[in-house]
């Protein structure tokens, strides 16, 4: 129950945002793709979580593989769905003309971040599991979920732009960052809620950068190989 609570308390934080920005901007919001919104982000924790461990375990290991392809398999298939289109969802190799040399600050400056991330909190001596883990199903089921499939709904729930740093944001780029960070440093356990602001600006003030660069490309490539690097440099160096 309490990871269903947790999942609830999410969602319900997601509508609420949306109902403040609809009070502030009359006609702003989409509630039908907002809605969508709050399914795909329950879907996705319903899987990750192996539909809260009803679901019997085939993979086995010291990792959740087996959730990450099964929410890695929902993202694929509901954005090939004529309603989003894979290439709407950045779920394409062709970047965006001049977007590489342009996103090449972005990308050094999130590689740095992670370097010395690591440096100063190393890690334990790794497995080959967890090296082979790290190296591919953060940055393939997350990024292709929160900086694609999601990132699109949102996009589409809340239709007012404001252009900084040359890409167009809306609330629902934001929103999908709060949501990311929120995945990771947020918790309801033992009859309480918990919540860790570190965490949380580790995940998702990096996820603001995957998003410029999701929006200036027009692709999750990059994103997803800069995560699986930021997740990964760790157990490296």
């Amino acid at each position: 129950m309490d990871p269903i609570i947790s999942i609830a308390s999410i969602i319900a934080m997601l509508v609420a945002s949306g109902g403040l920005i609809a009070v502030r901007r009359p006609g702003s919001v989409d509630w039908r793709w907002l809605a969508t919104a709050a399914g795909l982000v329950f879907l996705n924790d319903l899987l990750l979580t192996n539909a809260y461990g009803l679901i019997p375990h085939a993979l086995r290991g010291q990792w959740n593989w087996q959730g990450k392809v099964l929410a890695l398999g929902a993202t694929l298939a509901i954005a090939a769905a004529p309603r989003f289109g894979w290439r709407q969802a950045g779920m394409t190799l062709q970047q965006a003309p001049g977007s590489l040399r342009a996103s090449l600050p972005i990308v050094i400056g999130y590689c740095a971040l992670f370097l010395a991330i690591a440096l100063v909190f190393p890690d334990d001596p790794p497995t080959g599991e967890t090296i082979a883990f790290q190296l591919t199903m953060p940055g393939l089921e997350e990024e292709l979920f929160y900086r694609g499939l999601l990132l699109l709904a949102l996009d589409k729930a809340f239709t007012g732009r404001k252009r900084l740093l040359g890409v167009d944001w809306s609330w629902g780029a934001i929103l999908s960052c709060a949501l990311f960070g929120l995945a990771h440093a947020f918790r309801y356990a033992d009859g309480s809620f918990s919540f860790d602001p570190i965490y949380m600006a580790l995940t998702s003030v990096p996820s603001l950068l995957a998003v410029w660069l999701r929006l200036r490309t027009g692709s999750v490539l990059l994103p997803v190989v800069l995560h699986n690097f930021g997740n990964a440099i760790g157990l490296i160096v």
